[in-house]
């Protein structure tokens, strides 16, 4: 994959949300974070130039970018966090304001026709077939008329965070699915399994909020 682009332009939006977090979530001093900073990108463009360029129309690219990117900041810091560390860590150094922002307009298209028929075609895309680090999707619509479930059963997140030898943290990203629907502020988000925790599939389920 290319660094230019969408890492590229992840990077620079994050970064500094990353190095300041280090510090007020790990207690790192700010020497320490900007070194840790600067031995994640090294580490994170590496990542990057061995994954495969995504196929058009596959949305998850910006998915396995930011777990390269967490990955990175992970193995560059002196001390291995525990599961319910970066979780704190990744919520923050992700929902910057910006960020929020883009869940609140995420949240305004939920459930419109338009988002029905983009995931449907990403459904019936099953982009993990030719690339291991995307994502195979099922769609199903509750009989209720109360929202949906995009039940995953191929994680590109799960294995790229396996190949870095960090698998066992993987629940920490997992976890963002909920911040970012509640950011939204339109979904109640419901989850049973992730693959992560030994569950056959990942369910993403998306009520409405009444």
């Amino acid at each position: 994959m290319k660094y230019i682009g969408i890492p590229l332009g992840m990077w620079v939006l994050f970064e500094k949300s990353f190095r300041k977090n280090l510090v007020s979530e790990f207690g790192y001093n700010k020497i320490t974070a900007k070194q840790i900073l600067k031995n994640a990108k090294s580490r994170y463009k590496s990542i990057i130039r061995n994954l495969p360029e995504f196929e058009k129309g596959d949305q998850f690219k910006t998915n396995i970018v930011g777990c390269a990117m967490l990955g990175a900041f992970v193995l560059s810091m002196p001390k291995r966090p525990s599961v319910d560390e970066l979780t704190e860590y990744y919520s923050k150094a992700m929902m910057t304001r910006f960020m929020r922002w883009l869940c609140r307009q995420s949240g305004k298209k939920k459930f419109t026709a338009k988002d029905i028929a983009e995931m449907k075609k990403t459904a019936e895309l099953k982009a993990a077939d030719r690339n291991p680090y995307s994502w195979n999707m099922d769609f199903y619509e509750y009989s209720d008329g109360s929202g949906y479930e995009g039940r995953f059963t191929k994680c590109g997140i799960c294995v790229l965070m396996n190949e870095l030898g960090l698998f066992d943290l993987t629940p920490a990203m997992c976890r963002l699915d909920y911040t970012m629907s509640e950011a939204g502020g339109a979904t109640n988000f419901v989850r049973r399994y992730t693959i992560a925790s030994g569950g056959s599939y990942c369910d993403c389920g998306y009520k409405k909020k009444i």
